[in-house]
């Protein structure tokens, strides 16, 4: 639970968690409303809103601004999740809207700030000249200030539970519940089940990049087939001779590896790139020497 002041008796706390699931469902909605606007201009040519996206983005905003946070004083995620925004500068325990200036400061560095942010990048990407350059720095200086503002402001959050966002320390709102919340509920066995899921999915991840699938189709397959004898002879070669011990076709430009067993080249020398321990699924040798296969047979005796 958000930790409380000894003057906020009179509102309900929030859970950090909360106001955090409350900015997400904030820029969810917000990337949803631009992809919806975009849509409308598919059969436009292409990079017609590229010169105006900031503006466009902020005019978005500004409609989304004034239909919740003026007039609701919550904002869309808030306002789902029970919450809505508190004076915490009034002095008195009881509940109080925000004012207008809060409201008007609110929309200044949210939906400003971001233009500015965004326009501003614009402008002096191409700028060339000292001045320009001077007034740049300046403006990136300014904005990892205001990061890392916001990070010491987001551990504080952590700490005592309020002002999720440096803009609401600035102005002084907060997040508060409109109706008292009963305890939030949890379903332990879906989190359990997702969880070892999770984790089994992760230890896969890591796990199948060190298996040879290869190898181990190999081996397989040498299991399922009849093992062939390791006799050299005239007529097992002659047998084996007549389809490679990989692919089972007619064995194309024949080398062996040192078994009585016949591969095309390109099938022996591929696994063997692949697998500097590869052995014959066959008979289960490893490749010795890979020969081209210097006994001739009668086209005859191939086709009886």
């Amino acid at each position: 639970m958000a930790s409380s002041t000894g003057n906020e008796k009179g509102v309900n706390p929030v859970l950090r968690i909360s106001q955090l699931d409350a900015l997400e469902l904030n820029k969810a909605l917000e990337q949803l409303v631009w992809s919806q606007f975009t849509s409308c201009f598919h059969g436009f040519k292409p990079g017609v809103l590229a010169h105006f996206e900031p503006e466009v983005k902020a005019f978005l905003c500004l409609i989304l601004w004034r239909f919740t946070v003026y007039s609701k004083n919550a904002t869309v995620g808030q306002a789902i999740l029970n919450i809505q925004y508190k004076n915490n500068l009034s002095q008195t325990e009881k509940y109080q809207p925000l004012s207008k200036h809060q409201k008007l400061w609110y929309l200044i560095f949210t939906v400003g700030g971001r233009w500015l942010e965004e326009r501003c990048y614009d402008l002096f990407s191409n700028r060339q000249q000292q001045s320009f350059s001077k007034i740049k720095s300046c403006i990136s200086f300014g904005a990892g200030l205001l990061k890392l503002c916001g990070l010491l402001n987001f551990l504080i959050f952590l700490r005592k539970g309020t002002f999720a966002t440096l803009t609401e320390r600035i102005l002084g709102i907060r997040s508060v519940f409109c109706k008292p919340q009963s305890v939030r509920q949890v379903g332990f066995e879906y989190m359990n089940r997702e969880l070892l899921w999770h984790g089994f999915a992760e230890f896969l991840i890591y796990l199948l990049p060190l298996i040879n699938v290869q190898k181990l189709k190999l081996k397989i397959s040498s299991w399922c087939l009849p093992i062939a004898g390791l006799a050299n002879s005239e007529n097992t070669l002659t047998d084996h001779c007549r389809e490679c011990s990989l692919c089972g076709e007619w064995p194309t430009m024949p080398h062996t590896i040192g078994c009585p067993h016949v591969f095309c080249y390109y099938c022996i020398k591929s696994n063997y790139l692949f697998d500097m321990y590869f052995t014959c699924p066959k008979c289960g040798s490893e490749v010795h020497t890979l020969q081209p296969l210097k006994y001739k047979i009668e086209m005859t005796e191939l086709h009886v």
